[in-house]
């Protein structure tokens, strides 16, 4: 862990500031750690991946050890997306917290409509169970922290349960997972909560959860 970085890539619609108390966690363990913003709702995700590559290769050229991601919903694959694109020589692992790795069902219930097209935009629309990209079977290690609880009722209702309000628990799992805990967060929260911060220290530092998840 001395000398690692971890890069933090937050959620659709959101911004690194989101990641705070994450980021804040990680620093406090001795993580270099950084929150990257990226216009979210205005890209497709192979040209958001495109745009960070940069980024990405600089931080590792910066890092003496290991380069470590932690991704919030989308941001955990945009995170695939960027190790598929610009893999660091010394990639360290990577935590997706309530990942669409097979898509989202509210995504193929509202991709359709105007306002869900001009809120989430082109990265939105590659959300769906259908069209979510998907890349060969990890080589590096993936732990998954999923949600079952829900602030937002109408989003509960049109997922398959359990879920967390934006994501079902099955539609994060994809082979070739390290770990996958299931913990009782809600989606849009889920990242500051103490126990998602926990694990996902626990899971960057050893490679599993506490509990064996």
């Amino acid at each position: 862990m001395p000398g690692d970085s971890v890069i933090l890539l937050h959620g659709l619609g959101r911004t690194g500031a989101s990641l705070a108390r994450m980021r804040a966690a990680l620093t406090a363990s001795g993580y270099r750690a950084v929150a990257l913003d990226y216009p979210s709702t205005r890209q497709a995700l192979p040209d958001l991946a495109a745009s960070l590559g940069p980024h990405v290769a600089a931080i590792a050229r910066a890092t003496p050890g290991e380069v470590h991601f932690v991704g919030h919903s989308m941001g955990g694959l945009l995170a695939r997306a960027l190790i598929a694109q610009a893999r660091p020589e010394r990639l360290g692992r990577l935590v997706m917290l309530g990942p669409p790795n097979r898509g989202s069902e509210i995504a193929d219930r509202l991709g359709h409509l105007r306002l869900y097209r001009r809120v989430f935009g082109p990265a939105g629309l590659m959300l769906g169970t259908s069209s979510v990209p998907t890349w060969p079977e990890p080589d590096y290690a993936i732990g998954v922290i999923a949600g079952t609880r829900t602030i937002d009722p109408v989003g509960w209702l049109m997922l398959p349960r359990p879920n967390d309000g934006r994501v079902s628990v099955a539609a994060t799992r994809i082979p070739g997972l390290r770990g996958h805990l299931v913990l009782p967060v809600s989606h849009a929260l889920m990242m500051n909560h103490p126990t998602v911060i926990a694990q996902t220290l626990r899971f960057l530092a050893t490679g599993a959860f506490a509990g064996g998840g």
